[in-house]
């Protein structure tokens, strides 16, 4: 019993001594004991990302847990206006009305949404050599008065009709795609409606007629980099001139992330995606939030998304806080 009471004091005096020194131990901050569960939902545009932010998040806070689940962008607005969960994602611009009844959001990647075709596409070599301007692809999906591939490529013998495809579900993807398409609405939208980014890109993979619309992480692989197996990425002709030009052609993912990172491809489909609570984030939320737009912004490119620019980041932190 002595010989303990010497080693405490002794541990007590080394303490003082390191004091004294100016080499006292850090201080625990608060978050280093952070116990809790955060629940979040929305946006497939944002789920990989979440997964991965929270993953990172558990290894140094072990104590947190999260609830993650994807299911388009209006449920995330849904699930956290009605306090369902902690945090919605949603990947779109967030409404003022929405704003009135709480939604306080901020950004935290961009992504973009890029137009897909089956692989087995019948004018699939003449739709890499000249690309899809955004006029054809607004009297397909909007005025529907370019029905086949052959007006789409200038080949009228070719008389194999478009299946268009879009999302049922209500979605940031189909949101940016409309607005993109003369400033329109998801409701606008002409296609087969299939809910989710997965099963819009399966349904395109498995239709050689099918035309449709994916986020970056749904429209190529992760392990690959290429575009997911039974699609091809078209080339957006951004000036119209009937020619894919080489910087159009986006083979892989890290040349879709340079485009939308150097702002060559169009903004919309370009576009951030927000984390949305209801009033302003406190306690483990806002601890989470902070997180992600500092620490947690070096898993954003090896994720396949594109940061914030210095000023958008530094205003959502001051949002934050």
């Amino acid at each position: 019993m002595k010989s303990q009471y010497m080693g405490l004091a002794l541990i007590a005096l080394v303490v003082v001594l390191a004091s004294a020194c100016g080499q006292a131990t850090p201080a625990i901050r608060p978050e280093d004991d952070l116990q809790g569960v955060i629940s979040i939902s929305g946006a497939f545009a944002l789920y990989p990302m979440m997964q991965r932010w929270a993953e990172e998040f558990h290894k140094v806070h072990p104590g947190v847990e999260f609830d993650i689940s994807a299911g388009g962008a209006g449920k995330g607005m849904t699930d956290a206006l009605s306090g369902a969960v902690d945090i919605g994602m949603v990947s779109r611009e967030v409404s003022e009305e929405e704003e009135a009844q709480g939604a306080y959001w901020v950004p935290v990647v961009i992504d973009a949404v890029f137009p897909t075709v089956s692989n087995k596409n019948p004018v699939l070599d003449d739709l890499l050599a000249k690309g899809i301007s955004q006029d054809t692809f607004i009297k397909i999906f909007i005025t529907g008065e370019v029905k086949t591939w052959g007006q789409v490529v200038g080949r009228p013998e070719i008389t194999d009709e478009i299946h268009p495809f879009t999302r049922a579900d209500a979605c940031g993807a189909a949101d940016v795609w409309a607005k993109y398409l003369g400033g329109k609405k998801q409701e606008d939208l002409l296609g087969i409606a299939v809910s989710g980014d997965p099963g819009l890109v399966d349904a395109v993979a498995k239709d050689p007629l099918g035309l449709g619309y994916n986020n970056l992480n749904y429209a190529y692989d992760a392990e690959s980099g290429r575009p997911v197996a039974g699609v091809v990425v078209v080339p957006i002709d951004r000036n119209g001139n009937g020619v894919a030009e080489a910087d159009e052609l986006l083979e892989t993912k890290s040349e879709a992330q340079e485009a939308v990172a150097s702002g060559r491809y169009p903004s919309p489909p370009a576009r951030p995606l927000n984390l949305v609570t209801k009033g302003k984030p406190q306690g483990l939320v806002q601890v989470f939030l902070e997180w992600i737009l500092t620490d947690g912004q070096q898993f954003v490119g090896e994720a396949g998304y594109i940061p914030l620019s210095s000023e958008q980041l530094a205003e959502a932190l001051r949002k934050v806080r």
